[in-house]
């Protein structure tokens, strides 16, 4: 969904850019952006990007993004946790299964939805295997050509 890309991009650059205190004012920015969001998306949303709230030395708090060296530790993590659970991937027009050793599909699936990969709509977890589903107008290989991005050292 291009919308959901466009919003989280929005939603980093107006906490970079402005000193937000609540979701209720950032939900406006927002709207004022064209974007019609509850607030249990906003929600969600905010938990995605890892955005957190910090003293503003005064007597409120304001929204702040992680810095990149702590995405990149997180994002790091997750990738072991694809890694150690993973045993091989296929795919076919909207599906992309990946079969993992038993138990270890949930951790899989997480570090899947948390890397944020654009082709992905979304995953369900079993035991032993992985179903993601790709957005419309993404293939597999679209799909794993992103995911090696992140995991340079993935065997299809």
């Amino acid at each position: 969904m291009k919308e959901r890309t466009s919003r989280l991009k929005a939603i980093k650059k107006l906490i970079k850019n402005n000193r937000i205190e609540s979701q209720e004012e950032l939900s406006g920015h927002l709207q004022k952006q064209g974007f019609d969001v509850t607030q249990a998306t906003l929600s969600r949303d905010l938990k995605l990007l890892k955005v957190g709230k910090i003293s503003d030395g005064n007597s409120g708090y304001v929204y702040t993004l992680p810095g990149e060296e702590e995405r990149n530790e997180d994002d790091a993590l997750f990738v072991q946790d694809f890694m150690r659970g993973y045993v091989s991937i296929e795919w076919n027009s909207s599906t992309v299964v990946i079969k993992t050793f038993s138990g270890q599909a949930d951790s899989v699936a997480n570090a899947l939805d948390t890397l944020n990969l654009e082709e992905l709509l979304g995953t369900v977890a079993g035991d032993n295997c992985v179903f993601a589903s790709l957005r419309q107008g993404f293939s597999g290989e679209d799909f794993l050509k992103k995911l090696k991005k992140h995991i340079p050292d993935l065997e299809d």
